[in-house]
């Protein structure tokens, strides 16, 4: 009953869209398109490319038009101081106003600096952009190699089930003619049992790497090429790891943002000393007055002039909102200091795994060459009798783990790779064509 179950697994596992495997471009071409995390970041650009209309406003003239359409009705009474004779008349009036006004700041430093903010603001949003830009790239190679690795294991879990199914029957078949002992044949049962139960999970990962690939390309990958047999992963260029740390520290998007922010905090400051400083502005007028009834009439009147204001006191609030954005200033260089050693680290960190990656990737490279001697050593010292079952069971599982173990140190390599340019601020999507080209489609 396992057979056809584990077949029906690996089925659904492997279940594809499309007949030609898909590369590495084609699932990232995917996730520009449909990935949530992504599309949110460029709305947010979107928003952000407002900020120098919206600060610039403040320098400019506001026009605006007012005006009123009145009727009104009553009655008066009035007495003539010499006969004391009272008139009494009703009170019957219709009034149309209208007044265009325009005001032009003309000395207003609060306004200059949120103008200068507005500017610092939305390259603040497009350095946070293109860190949104590396992060996908970066997030679609780990999934797409995360599907690559699962995948690898099932093989190698299979390859190995196999191998443990023949020794299994040859273990039984000797038994019963009497040339091996019972131990042979439940040691080979219980390599069988073990390699049975990680297959299944083997599936279960493979599913679960597929799943996560899918939320981030919106829709069910499918079948995806891998990695070419004995590929050479190009070592980082340049070889030293300063020039790196040295550009992490300065171009990477993380860094240039909290900079920004630091200036923005600076901005903060000079404008709210300028609530204590004075404002002068140019206000130009027309206004029209319409009256009939008894006083009617019409007047126009034109007016251009300068109005000031001086503060004088507010109740310490100027003061007291000058010292809270000194001290946000000070925490905006802290996060700066901060955010410049998490980027050296990282940018450190993927240097580091980057060339240990290489250095593994050749050292097991090594290992499954001598493995694959020693399983086939294993192999005949056990058909002629002077190796046991166990000895060939240990090789085939040495052999399968190395393999899958190289596969892995050529995926790492491969990310450190990209996580070391996204570090140093310096990776595009260019960079996915030579690790495309490593793929076998």
């Amino acid at each position: 009953m396992q057979k056809p179950l584990i077949a029906v697994l690996i089925t659904s596992a492997f279940l594809t869209l499309n007949a030609q495997a898909a590369d590495l471009i084609q699932v990232y071409q995917q996730a520009l398109a449909n990935d949530a995390t992504y599309a949110g970041a460029r709305s947010s650009l979107a928003a952000g490319q407002e900020r120098i209309t919206q600060g610039r406003s403040g320098l400019l003239p506001v026009i605006s038009a007012s005006g009123s359409n009145t009727r009104n009705s009553g009655d008066s009474t009035q007495v003539q101081e010499i006969t004391g004779i009272r008139f009494q008349g009703d009170t019957k009036y219709h009034t149309n106003t209208y007044t265009v006004a325009l005001t032009q700041p003309l000395i207003n430093w609060g306004a200059w600096q949120t103008y200068q903010q507005s500017k610092l603001s939305q390259a603040s949003a497009e350095a946070t952009f293109s860190q949104a830009q590396q992060d996908l790239i970066v997030r679609v190679a780990q999934a797409y190699f995360d599907v690559l690795t699962a995948q690898d294991n099932l093989t190698a879990t299979q390859a190995q089930k196999v191998a443990t199914t023949e020794q299994l029957a040859s273990a039984k078949r000797n038994f019963e003619v009497g040339t091996q002992t019972i131990t042979d044949t439940h040691e080979a049962q219980a390599a069988y049992d073990l390699v049975v139960a990680q297959e299944f999970a083997a599936i279960n990962d493979l599913d679960n790497k597929r799943t996560a690939l899918q939320v981030i390309v919106g829709q069910t990958p499918g079948e995806l090429a891998p990695l070419r047999t004995g590929v050479t992963i190009a070592p980082p260029s340049p070889a030293a790891v300063d020039p790196w740390i040295s550009s992490a520290e300065s171009q990477n998007y993380a860094v240039v943002a909290a900079g920004l922010n630091v200036e923005i905090a600076k901005r903060e400051i000079s404008r709210n000393r300028a609530n204590h400083l004075p404002t002068a502005n140019l206000i130009a007028s027309n206004s029209h007055q319409n009256q009939t009834g008894a006083n009617g009439g019409t007047v126009n009147n034109n007016a251009i002039g300068v109005s000031w204001s001086i503060p004088i006191f507010n109740g310490f609030a100027v003061t007291s909102k000058v010292r809270e954005t000194i001290a946000l200033e000070e925490k905006a260089r802290n996060d700066l200091e901060a955010t410049k050693r998490a980027a050296s680290q990282t940018a450190r960190q993927a240097f580091l795994g980057m060339t240990s990656g290489l250095a593994q990737v050749k050292a097991l490279e090594a290992a499954e060459v001598s493995s694959k001697s020693s399983l086939d050593s294993n192999k005949l010292g056990y058909q002629v009798g002077v190796r046991i079952n166990i000895d060939v069971l240990n090789a085939q599982k040495l052999l399968y783990s190395t393999q899958k173990d190289l596969s892995k140190a050529r995926y790492d390599t491969i990310m450190n790779g990209l996580r070391l340019k996204s570090a140093a601020g310096s990776l595009r999507e260019e960079d996915l064509g030579p690790v495309n080209a490593l793929l076998a489609r």
